[in-house]
Parts: structure tokens; sequence; C-alpha cells
């Protein structure tokens, strides 16, 4: 049988970071952020601000927790993001205080490592009670700047471009 004590005394039973996690951890600080959504299609498109809060979960995940306008109401947002070295994948959740859909994500990083683009199943906008492929593009445009851009994928096999939102490192 295991103890505590074994595993203290075993740090290579831990999973130790990679440099994909390391490439999560430049995601941690307090973010503004300012969003353009297409709500309904030949529509203007709705703006919204808000804030997000990352944390490092040890070194091997990050978590990030939004507070912000959505939809003309305020929502709450908490993604997870982490790397799992087995399937060679990035893998996360999101959820959001409007929502009773729980988003699970699966993603790589491009060879620039730059763009993280995250995969998800979610429930489709254009069809009630469907479910719709969906990806979440995360892209540094400098240590202070990122922006992610999310698609849904429609039945013509397009990835259609629905929301841009640029995120602002605060000072």
């Amino acid at each position: 049988m295991t103890t505590t004590t074994d595993l203290q005394q075993a740090p290579s039973a831990l999973e130790q970071p990679q440099k994909e996690h390391q490439w999560l951890q430049q995601l941690v600080g307090e973010w503004t952020y300012e969003v353009e959504a297409m709500t309904e299609p030949d529509q203007p498109l709705e703006k919204s601000t808000g804030t997000e809060s990352v944390k490092s979960l040890g070194d091997l995940w990050v978590i990030a927790e939004g507070q912000g306008e959505m939809c003309g109401s305020m929502a709450t947002t908490i993604m997870t993001l982490g790397y799992n070295p087995q399937k060679q994948r990035y893998v996360g959740t999101w959820v959001g205080s409007m929502m009773t859909h729980l988003w699970v994500y699966d993603g790589e990083l491009d060879v620039a490592e730059r763009v993280l683009t995250l995969h998800s199943e979610g429930p489709a906008m254009a069809n009630e009670g469907g479910m719709a492929h969906y990806k979440d593009v995360i892209e540094f445009k400098s240590s202070d700047h990122r922006v992610m851009t999310s698609f849904c994928l429609g039945d013509n096999g397009q990835w259609h471009h629905f929301m841009t939102a640029n995120y602002h490192r605060q000072a």
C-alpha cells in the first residue's frame, strides 16, 4: 500500500511539466477583453467587454475565470487547459453561467508555437436540439495581446467565423 509519505519521497511518480505545459503558462495573469460576436446572420455584430483572471494549477494546468457581458447580461466563464503527454494533445474544458453544456477541448499547437487550436462539440446554433463541431483558436500576437477566434462547422463542411475576442494583459 502506498502512503502519502511514500509519494512525497518519490517525486518521479508525479507528472513533470513539459514544454507544452510551459507554453500554457504565458496565459497566466490579469486580462481585459473586447468581444465581437455574430448572434444572428445578417445582424450587426454584438460587442461586449470583460475581464479574465488566469491562474496556474501547479505547473500542469491553467484555470481562466472570466467575468463580462454576454448576450446582453453578465456572465461568468471558467476554462481549464492542460496538456496530456500520453495523447500528445492539449485538453481542457469550458463552462459558462449562461448555459448547461460542458464543453470539452481537444487541441494542438501549430509548428511556430503561437496558435493553439481547440476542438469541441456543443449545441448547434442553427439546429435546435442538434450538436455541432466548433473550434476556438488562441493566437498570441505578443506577450500582452492574444486573440481567440471561434468557428462553427457548417452543414456545407466549411468553418464559419462567429466570434473574435481580443485579450490585453493588464499592467
